[in-house]
């Protein structure tokens, strides 16, 4: 069984739209991946690892691995998770799932997913799901590749979100930004 790039690559291969990616994110954008988490985070639920490089930052973050929640329908890469991540709740279901087999709170949702390849409706029942099981001030992180937002700005709205993005990371193939998805707090009335 391939391992590393050779199998990453093996994998965009076979399933082009699932993977999206001819090579796994750089060690240096998993650390800005990581960085995005709110400082208090500990249960953690990760779309589409792949090859476990966020994973692996988050845990280096301080997530326990025993607070991380993977969801990853590739075989083969789920099969590397397992043995990497031992302590991990693995999923090898889709992401949209999250809400059907996890109780809340989680306090992030780090996402691996190709959202850019995704229709509307895709991206919604995804971050529905999400926001469905985040707390109060849960955060839902994506990186692109793509000069503007992953996701559609419609489904944004219509989730009520609101975001924030990162410096682009140039030390991956191909350079990547990273986006905060949030839903923005009410305001209190003055008193």
């Amino acid at each position: 069984m391939p391992t590393g790039q050779t199998a990453f690559f093996h994998q965009f291969l076979r399933r082009p739209r699932q993977v999206a990616a001819l090579a796994p994110s750089s060690p240096g954008l998993g650390e800005m991946m990581a960085r995005q988490l709110p400082a208090h985070a500990r249960r953690v639920a990760e779309l589409g690892p792949g090859t476990g490089v966020f994973t692996r930052c988050m845990i280096d973050c301080g997530v326990p691995e025993r607070d991380l929640v993977l969801f990853e329908i590739n075989p083969l890469f789920a099969e590397g998770l397992a043995i990497r991540f031992p302590q991990a709740t693995l999923h090898r279901l889709p992401a949209q799932d999250l809400a059907r087999v996890e109780e809340a709170p989680f306090d992030a949702v780090l996402s691996g997913l190709p959202l850019l390849s995704m229709s509307a409706d895709e991206q919604a029942a995804i971050l529905g799901a999400a926001f469905s099981r985040l707390g109060p001030d849960g955060v839902f992180i994506q990186f692109t590749y793509g000069p503007k937002s992953p996701l559609r700005e419609r489904v944004a709205k219509g989730l009520g979100l609101a975001f924030t993005r990162t410096r682009r990371v140039w030390a991956n193939l191909p350079p990547a930004t990273v986006y905060v998805f949030r839903r923005p707090r009410a305001r209190q009335p003055a008193q």
